[in-house]
């Protein structure tokens, strides 16, 4: 019997290769696309062997209607696009462009096949939101990343709509785990941390620390993405964190060493806090790694991250001034 065929946008990035894992584990064959600007081959060289895993280098905006890529496929994971809040303050069209633009020609190729389209879409998209954050709290997005992954979500469900596509989109909070960004922009607090830690330099703690982010280790991140393909779910929004808000200054203690800590950001929500009643009343999925256990797996594989860029409180200033002076004129990242 032959196998079932999924496509994965962004497949060598940091979650699109745990999706990729996920999937060949369970049977399928897959087709990878990235443009390698935030993945990387290494992301799934431990896969290069297997004759079920197709990859190639392309942008999602090159995709085109009856794309070859997509042929016979029964799944799309769109986890393709571009992220970070200070490039998209700086460079709002392009943002636009990757993750509004490029979902289209996504969707635009999902059509010949009918593949269901599951999206990863962002939980950004609910700004400074009342918590535990359900599906249905308003949308209000605080700078172009937001704004433009909401987009995307809306393509989405446009092209649902009105070509009749099957498609869930899944709203991601504080994803963790091995493979996590290494890119030049200043971005998600482990990755910074983790450089840090290698160079035996202090953590950069924004604020006091008591800020709780809602992780997610990647690896429960790909199950929910699966679960909901393989669900008769159609046209469904589900929020998807684990329901369990840690503070900064707990992974601090958890990677142990010392600490500097620098301005608090405008923007930036105290806690993210997913309710997760929907997503596990109807795709019976739960969260299975433990926050504890999720960073043990982190530190075990720190070497990663010795090619990330090493910020002080003086680049991440430099590197933050545009948030500053767009979200709170008048105020300074120092």
């Amino acid at each position: 019997m032959s196998r079932p065929i999924a496509v994965v946008t962004g497949g060598a990035g940091f979650l699109g290769s745990h999706m990729v894992d996920l999937l060949l584990a369970r049977g399928y064959s897959v087709r990878v696309m990235d443009n390698l600007v935030g993945g990387r081959e290494t992301n799934l060289a431990h896969h290069a062997k297997d004759a079920a895993l197709a990859f190639e280098k392309r942008d999602i905006r090159s995709l085109a209607p009856n794309d070859a890529l997509f042929s016979s496929a029964r799944y799309v994971f769109h986890f393709g696009g571009i992220g970070d809040i200070v490039p998209s303050i700086e460079h709002p069209s392009e943002y636009m462009s990757v993750n509004a633009q490029g979902t289209v020609a996504v969707m635009e190729a999902a059509r010949a096949p009918r593949a269901k389209v599951i999206y990863a879409a962002s939980s950004s998209c609910y700004g400074l939101a009342a918590v535990p954050t359900d599906e249905n709290h308003p949308i209000a997005p605080q700078y172009p990343y937001a704004l433009s992954k909401y987009h995307g979500e809306r393509v989405v469900f446009h092209w649902r709509d009105v070509y009749r596509l099957p498609a869930v989109a899944i709203r991601i909070f504080n994803a963790y785990g091995t493979r996590s960004r290494t890119s030049g922009a200043y971005g998600a607090v482990f990755g910074v941390f983790l450089r840090q830690k290698l160079a035996g330099k202090p953590f950069t703690v924004v604020g006091d620390g008591t800020q709780r982010r809602d992780f997610l280790y990647a690896s429960d991140v790909a199950e929910a993405f699966l679960a909901a393909a393989e669900s008769p779910m159609d046209g469904e929004v589900f929020n998807l964190g684990a329901g369990a808000p840690q503070s900064v200054n707990r992974l601090v203690e958890l990677l142990g060493g010392e600490v500097v800590h620098i301005p608090k950001r405008p923007g930036e929500p105290d806690c993210t806090w997913a309710n997760i009643l929907k997503i596990t009343r109807i795709l019976g999925w739960k969260p299975k790694i433990p926050f504890e256990e999720g960073v043990g797996r982190i530190l075990a594989a720190i070497d990663y991250w010795r090619d990330a860029p090493l910020w002080d409180p003086e680049s991440i200033a430099k590197a933050t001034q545009s948030w500053f002076d767009v979200l709170a004129p008048g105020e300074r990242p120092r």
